[in-house]
């Protein structure tokens, strides 16, 4: 006798592998995540999430951003942002420190400790994306920031983006790219800037989602 159809599905969807499962991605960051001055859906967690549906990569992006965040608060806020369904995440964090001029070694030891506890104890596959400091600060402040993400991520065997806004220079000079991709604030992308970010993380994103569901 015929099994039942509905018996039948159950057995196939038992027999599933478990990668077959949507996989939910933190993107723990600030104003750049969060998506700052930006229209509903216009920001980088909801324009990622449209890349990778149309790229067809079975993943949510959980949008963890808070406009003014520092590593500090980042690291703070942590435990609420992970959850016992969190298979990866993205960490990108750092510009705010930037700009109340935190001392790169405190910045470093807030992001030693998110990644401990995320790719350490937890094992969980993390991209870590940077940003590069201005000059300002002097050439000490600057070598001692930029090198601090590539290092980490070195330690953690995270995957590396060297800077959340570098696509932005890609193709076209800062001046241009001010007036083109950024707000008038000339800090956070605008809608056309957050598109520009999202096609070159995008792939970064999709190999994430890839060790999330292959650990080995």
């Amino acid at each position: 006798m015929n099994k039942p159809v509905h018996l039948l599905a159950a057995g196939l969807l038992l027999a599933a592998p478990a990668w077959a499962d949507t996989v939910e991605v933190v993107a723990l960051g600030d104003s750049l995540t969060a998506g700052y001055g930006l229209r509903e859906g216009e920001g980088f967690v909801p324009r990622l999430q449209a890349w990778l549906d149309a790229s067809g990569v079975d993943a949510t992006i959980v949008n963890a951003g808070v406009s003014g965040d520092t590593t500090a608060g980042g690291l703070a806020r942590l435990d609420w942002a992970l959850s016992d369904g969190t298979d990866a995440m993205i960490v990108a964090l750092g510009g705010n420190d930037l700009l109340r001029g935190v001392p790169p070694s405190a910045s470093r030891a807030n992001l030693d400790a998110i990644l401990s506890q995320v790719a350490g104890d937890r094992d969980l596959p993390v991209l870590l994306i940077g940003l590069e400091a201005p000059g300002n600060y002097g050439p000490a402040f600057k070598a001692d920031f930029d090198a601090m993400y590539p290092d980490l991520a070195f330690e953690y065997g995270t995957l590396h983006e060297t800077s959340f806004l570098a696509p932005l220079l890609a193709e076209v000079d800062l001046a241009t790219a001010r007036q083109r991709y950024l707000q008038p604030d000339g800090i956070h992308p605008n809608r056309e800037g957050v598109e520009v970010i999202v096609e070159a993380v995008g792939p970064r994103v999709a190999e994430l989602v890839e060790r999330a569901r292959d650990p080995g």
